[in-house]
C-alpha cells in the first residue's frame, strides 16, 4: 500500500516562513502526497508554488480551538477557497458541544459545510477526539453526517492528545459509509499510519510525511 496518497503533507507551525511553505509543497509533488495542509495566511503562496500540479490545498477554520464566531468561520472559508483552497478543516466549537448546545454546534458546522459545497469544495470538520468519551463522539458524528460534512478528522493537533487508532475505529462505526475520516495529530511512525489506515483513515494529517514513506 502507498503511505503517500493518503497524506496531507502539513505544516501549521504558527512561526513557519514562507520558504517553508514552499519546501512544504515542493516535496508534496516530488513525493506524489494528495496535498498540502498550510495557515490560510500561506494559501495563495501554496498556488503560486504548486501551479498546475494536481497537488491539493488544504487549509484550516477556526483554528485551533474552534470558538470563534459562525459569521467568522465562514467568512474565513470563503476568502480561503478564493485563494485557491481545495479542501477547508474546520475546528467544531467544542465549548459550545460541552456545554451542551447542540444547536450552536450543528449551526456552526452546517454553515461551514454549506459554504464549501456552494464552491465544490470539501469540508472535514475537526472533532478534537482528545476531549471527548464514546458517547460523544457518537453524537457529534452523527451531527457531522447529518450536516454532511465529507470528512470528520479527528484532531487538530494541538490538544492533549492527536490521532488514535481505538478513535479512528469508533468514527468509523458511527459514521456512514460515505463520510470519510481523516487521522491527524501524532502519526510520527509508519506502523500507525498503516494501522490508521487499516482502521479506516481515508487521509492521513502529519509533518512527518518523509519519514512515514521511507523504504
Amino acid at each position: 500500500m502507498s503511505l503517500a496518497k493518503y497524506i496531507e503533507h502539513t505544516n501549521l507551525k504558527p512561526n513557519s516562513t514562507s520558504e517553508d511553505i514552499i519546501k512544504l509543497c515542493n516535496e508534496a509533488v516530488e513525493n506524489g502526497f494528495y496535498g498540502v495542509c498550510v495557515a490560510p495566511y500561506y494559501v495563495q503562496l501554496a498556488k503560486k508554488t504548486l501551479k498546475k500540479n494536481d497537488t491539493k490545498i488544504i487549509t484550516v477554520i477556526g483554528f485551533p480551538f474552534g470558538y470563534s464566531t459562525v459569521s467568522s468561520k465562514v467568512e474565513e472559508t470563503k476568502k480561503a477557497i478564493t485563494a485557491g483552497a481545495h479542501e477547508v478543516d474546520m475546528v467544531i466549537n467544542i465549548a459550545a458541544f460541552k456545554s451542551g448546545d447542540i444547536a450552536a454546534v450543528q449551526n456552526d458546522i452546517q454553515a461551514v459545510v454549506t459554504a464549501c459545497h456552494l464552491q465544490n469544495k470539501h469540508a472535514k470538520v475537526i472533532i478534537e477526539t482528545c476531549y471527548l468519551n464514546e458517547e460523544e463522539i457518537k453524537t457529534i458524528c452523527k451531527i457531522c453526517a447529518d450536516c454532511e460534512a465529507d470528512f470528520v478528522k479527528t484532531s487538530s493537533g494541538y490538544g492533549t492528545e492527536g490521532a488514535t487508532v481505538e478513535n479512528v475505529k469508533l468514527m468509523r462505526k458511527f459514521l456512514p459509509a460515505k463520510t470519510k475520516i481523516k487521522a491527524a495529530g501524532g502519526i510520527k511512525t509508519k506502523e500507525m499510519a498503516n494501522e490508521l489506515v487499516a482502521a479506516g483513515a481515508d487521509r492521513l494529517g502529519t509533518s512527518a510525511s518523509l519519514v512515514l514513506i521511507k523504504p
